[in-house]
């Protein structure tokens, strides 16, 4: 038996299919992917996500802490309250510990990790963080609900408070406020506009039934994970870990080298790679014709003996055929082709993107 969210009977009684997820029972769908792939898109639909770990980092040396701490510059967030940043958390090797997002809360930080990197991020944090004068809190009293789609913040509105209704009416997208012991963020993980809203733990069964009575499906692992494909946004264990660099996951954007003198953990290993040119790179693979690609899939770039691999594959209910995620040889060029079941397949490659807003980017 793994660990459960505070809305795991709940999920049993909609008819959720329980499944393990990083050690996490939660809910893969609730009888068609498909359905609620589209709701998202279309309309709205909501995701119990209370298997992420949610850590407060305070002190006076919070800052100082995650700028050593993250690849991105805190510093670009604090002017702002509640804006929030994405990052990568590396190893002195210029490996992605963990992937995050951290919010600017006034005077702390408040960060979301992945629940599958749970204890090494914790234990990694605690030992940055002895020598710095800061406090790290987990906090698993916590439950977090994301209602992603168009129409989710107009529906979510309608069953908050109007304190709530407000902080939401001024939220930009990336912030998040709280209100009251809510934190309410304009944030996802589908490529589509919506809220991700942390609650303490036993208010979540009543919010997430008033969503539903409202008209926001519930929607399992299976759909989150295609909405995030087709949305280009990584997956930590697939195109990112310990052993890869954010250069070749689609991660350089997120690298703060300004100011120069800003050290942060793993800057000087993935400083050599970026001046001597990162070997790989992360792109978009589409598969128009019959067949869907799959991770751990090799692909083949002609005239370059280097192999790549599929990171994340799948077929693209929005789009009706198959897309992937590839770590590739750098100088790929418009197309490669992939090994399926041992035939060689044409690709086009395309970048890492494919849906944002309900509209193709291909």
């Amino acid at each position: 038996m793994g660990f459960k969210t505070a809305l795991y009977a709940t999920h049993q009684n909609m008819g959720g299919k329980l499944v393990d997820f990083g050690g996490w029972d939660m809910p893969l769908h609730y009888g068609s992917q498909i359905e609620e792939h589209n709701h998202v898109r279309q309309n709205a639909g909501m995701f119990d996500v209370s298997h992420m770990t949610v850590v407060d980092v305070t002190g006076p040396e919070a800052k100082a802490y995650l700028q050593y701490l993250l690849a991105n510059d805190v510093a670009k967030i604090e002017q702002v309250p509640g804006k929030a940043l994405y990052s990568g958390m590396l190893n002195p090797e210029g490996g992605v510990i963990d992937d995050l997002i951290v919010y600017n809360m006034d005077g702390w930080f408040r960060t979301v990790v992945n629940c599958g990197t749970r204890d090494k991020d914790l234990a990694w944090m605690a030992k940055v963080a002895a020598d710095f004068e800061v406090e790290i809190t987990e906090r698993a009293d916590l439950a977090m609900i994301a209602i992603q789609g168009p129409k989710a913040i107009a529906l979510t509105r309608t069953v908050v408070s109007a304190a709530r209704t407000a902080v939401i009416d001024n939220l930009k997208i990336f912030q998040g406020l709280p209100e009251g012991d809510w934190f309410i963020a304009r944030t996802g993980y589908t490529g589509e506009d919506g809220l991700e809203i942390m609650l303490p733990s036993d208010e979540a069964v009543a919010f997430w039934q008033a969503l539903a009575d409202a008209g926001v499906p519930p929607c399992g692992l299976a759909a989150r994970d295609t909405l995030r494909l087709e949305a280009g946004m990584n997956l930590y264990g697939h195109e990112m870990d310990d052993s890869v660099s954010p250069l070749a996951a689609n991660m350089g954007w997120t690298i703060a080298w300004v100011p120069a003198e800003r050290n942060f953990i793993g800057r000087s290993t993935i400083s050599a790679e970026k001046n001597a040119g990162p070997a790989f790179k992360l792109v978009g693979l589409v598969l128009r014709e019959r067949g869907v690609m799959r991770a751990e899939q090799v692909v083949s770039v002609d005239g370059i003996e280097q192999k790549g691999v599929i990171t994340s594959g799948t077929f693209s209910p929005t789009l009706g055929y198959s897309i992937a995620l590839a770590r590739v040889p750098a100088s790929v060029g418009s197309q490669c082709h992939v090994d399926m079941r041992g035939k060689q397949v044409l690709v086009d490659v395309v970048a890492p993107n494919f849906v944002r807003n309900g509209k193709p980017l291909i």
